[in-house]
């Protein structure tokens, strides 16, 4: 079906494509993880690290509408335990897990807490969900985070999205579908979607909650396949055969050419962003480090600190998020509820990012990838990946400021020969 990912060319940005033409939802994310090569031990070693009671993990290779695909099961005890994201949250923290894998769990899990919350007018840790408190949810989240991690895509493209259409049955009801937390998933990360239907017949539910939530927090971007050198493919199958459709995602890997990734002469666009800010006297600094990953987590494009004096001559800091106006409500509930703040002042910014793309430096003791920002068609900045940096410095002993150098200075050899 497929074969394991591979690089054979350093100078590109490795990239997946999910295409979504039968939805999506976190078991078929899972297969099709495993038929692109990622080893079932890494998602099962992830899970096991979360799960609070037994789960099992398994693959059969099944056929859907004459394709072959990857189906993944998920199987452990029959919990009654609805657990709220604050309980999922503890069991993340507590975990033996890549933080890599952490951070992407607590985002996607945040994600679908703040979408049933706003569902059900309620606050994400006041909500006793099913879909996320349930261990095949948990199961799902975690696993496909660690594939997702495992592969170490520079890029993640989502096709449009069929939601489905009708209506189905949940723990609340009978739900139009897609059911309202899908709606507000999609729609807080301006995802494309469609009905899906068959000849105008209705066909159920497609995309599943936990499949948007972890669709709309791994997505750098949304549409057709991008210009790729394939290097792998993997079909994760839903449960059900669907007449006159595959049910199943697909999912290519790849490598996006650096020539792809040039900018016009006309440089690059600009878009309208927010700074949300606030100034704060009284919160621990020790918190402060925290607060900025969550706020990258919501959806932040940035956020860091500056220093200043308040009246009465107390030292402080200014919070400052760079965010998508649609993302405003995310970050400021991160701010509200992770700092002391009271309130918050908001204003519109024109941003005009560079066109960036990601190559590899092979350094003598492992990859670094290089970071290069063009401007008009001409690299303008080319800097190592620092947290690759002082990860290849902890592995081999080595002191930071020595593989920095190095890394640097196989940079500029790099961009001479290009």
């Amino acid at each position: 079906m497929s074969s394991a990912p591979h690089t054979d060319h350093p100078n590109t940005t490795k990239v997946g494509w999910l295409d979504c033409a039968s939805g999506a939802s976190g078991d078929m994310l899972l297969g099709a993880l495993v038929g692109a090569g990622v080893p079932l031990d890494v998602i099962a070693h992830a899970v096991d690290a979360v799960a609070p009671e037994r789960i099992r993990l398994s693959v059969e290779e099944v056929v859907r509408n004459g394709l072959g695909a990857t189906l993944a099961r998920v199987e452990g005890t029959d919990s009654t335990h609805h657990r709220t994201w604050a309980d999922v949250r503890k069991l993340l923290d507590a975990a033996n897990l890549d933080e890599a894998v952490r951070r992407s769990a607590h985002a996607t899990f945040e994600r679908l807490a703040q979408a049933e919350a706003k569902v059900h007018r309620t606050t994400p840790d006041a909500i006793h969900f099913h879909e996320v408190g349930a261990l095949d949810a948990i199961a799902d989240i975690v696993g496909v985070c660690a594939g997702f991690v495992h592969l170490g895509l520079d890029e993640v493209r989502v096709s449009p999205i069929a939601v489905g259409s009708g209506f189905v049955r949940a723990a609340h009801g009978r739900l139009p579908v897609p059911v309202p937390a899908v709606v507000e998933l999609l729609a807080a990360a301006a995802a494309p979607s469609y009905a899906g239907e068959i000849d105008g017949t209705p066909v159920g539910e497609l995309c599943t909650p936990t499949g948007a939530a972890l669709l709309t927090t791994h997505a750098s971007g949304y549409g057709a396949q991008p210009p790729m050198r394939v290097t792998a493919q993997g079909f994760g199958a839903g449960t059900r055969e669907t007449p006159g459709r595959a049910n199943a995602v697909r999912l290519l890997v790849g490598e996006l050419a650096t020539d792809v990734l040039r900018p016009s002469p006309a440089g690059p666009p600009t878009s309208t962003q927010l700074v949300v800010e606030s100034n704060v006297d009284d919160l621990d600094p020790r918190i402060w480090p925290a607060v900025l990953q969550r706020l990258l987590d919501a959806g932040a494009a940035d956020a860091w600190l500056t220093p200043i004096l308040m009246k009465k001559g107390r030292p402080a800091h200014t919070l400052s998020v760079l965010v998508e106006p649609d993302r405003r409500d995310d970050v400021c509930r991160v701010i509200f509820t992770e700092t002391s703040a009271i309130g918050v002042r908001s204003h519109e910014v024109t941003k005009q990012p560079l066109e960036r793309e990601f190559r590899t430096l092979e350094l003598p003791d492992g990859p670094v990838r290089l970071k290069i920002a063009a401007y008009a068609g001409q690299v303008v900045n080319a800097q190592p990946e620092y947290d690759d940096v002082v990860a290849l410095a902890e592995r081999t002993g080595r002191p930071v400021k020595t593989v920095l150098a190095q890394a640097l200075a196989a940079a500029q050899e790099h961009l001479s020969e290009s």
